[in-house]
């Protein structure tokens, strides 16, 4: 993902390049594990022209010349690719281009030189849980059945997404009274939880995957949150047709409703007004900022020295 000004077109940006800009740095997001794009040493509009005797100075983050660096892909041209892309890695990566330009009339030899600066981000993909409400009607609120009843609903839950390595948490229930012009006072259970794709289980899943681990949990949960929805979706016909006797408790129907909930991993937050152009993402934590949970937000250091990214601590 590269931050997308005017004068870049969506062909330029397709064929995995990123140009600079002499005016101001530009932003470039690099999944973790990923290659980056190439970062090429020179503005849309130089790249137009003949440029003479080229030469490419690229520095990384430390300062460290990146030309002979094993992790670096260079070519001839100035283009910059950083591979396999970690957390370490993230923060500026600059090139100077000199080159020079020979006066028509004259001949004489001008040597010229302009600086870019790329801020380079690392970035995962946000984990996805998914908040769900439910209701149920029932006899009385001080039922002892109705304690029963969400203890065995859960079980049955966890049971049927398990080996998604998902599970419920977070369950919780009130129970309310409340009037209603036909049919007079009645009885609600308000059931919430969260279907969360971190059971017991779910790092060996991402030991098998470590380079799409947020993809893979990501999609089991996405599988678990499916089949809770086709479970109360059944349930009502369940509790109507499959018992003799009406239960106490019924589902209330259309009542289920599902809201994802995201979340980033430690060290990593999202920033809408930094990073306008990824802001989806979770990105790496900069200098002077950390995350020590699954919050989606980098909280500020008490000392502003500490300057290192993807802090989960200050």
């Amino acid at each position: 993902r590269a931050e997308q000004k005017e004068e870049q077109s969506i062909d330029l940006i397709g064929k995995n390049e990123v140009y600079g800009d002499i005016r101001h740095e530009v932003n470039v997001y690099v999944k973790v594990f990923t290659n980056s794009p190439f970062l090429v040493c020179i503005d849309l509009a130089l790249s137009q022209e003949r440029i003479i005797d080229p030469n490419y100075l690229w520095t990384g983050p430390d300062g460290r010349v990146l030309q002979g660096q094993s992790y670096v892909n260079l070519t001839e041209t100035g283009k910059l690719m950083v591979m396999g892309f970690m957390v370490p890695m993230s923060g500026a990566y600059t090139c100077t281009l000199s080159h020079k330009v020979i006066e028509t009339t004259t001949q004489e030899e001008i040597e010229m030189v302009e600086a870019y600066k790329f801020m380079v981000y690392a970035y995962r993909e946000a984990d996805h849980a998914y908040q769900v409400s439910v209701r149920f009607s029932t006899m009385a609120c001080r039922l002892r059945n109705n304690d029963l009843f969400i203890k065995i609903l859960k079980k049955i839950l966890n049971s049927s997404i398990s080996h998604l390595t998902c599970h419920i948490t977070g369950s919780s229930y009130k129970c309310h009274s409340i009037r209603t012009p036909k049919d007079g006072l009645q009885h609600e259970l308000f059931v919430h939880f969260l279907v969360n794709p971190f059971a017991p289980g779910w790092e060996e899943v991402c030991l098998e995957f470590p380079y799409d681990c947020e993809d893979v949990t990501n999609r089991r949960v996405r599988q678990a949150a499916e089949r809770i929805g086709k479970f109360f979706h059944q349930l009502r016909q369940v509790l109507k047709y499959e018992f003799q006797a009406v239960p106490t408790i019924q589902y209330v129907d259309n009542s289920f409703s599902m809201t994802p909930i995201d979340s980033c991993r430690p060290g990593f937050g999202r920033n809408h007004h930094t990073h306008q152009n990824c802001a989806s993402c979770c990105v790496v934590c900069g200098p002077g900022t950390y995350s020590p949970n699954n919050e989606v937000t980098c909280r500020t250091c008490a000392r502003p020295e500490a300057r290192m990214y993807g802090a989960k601590s200050c």
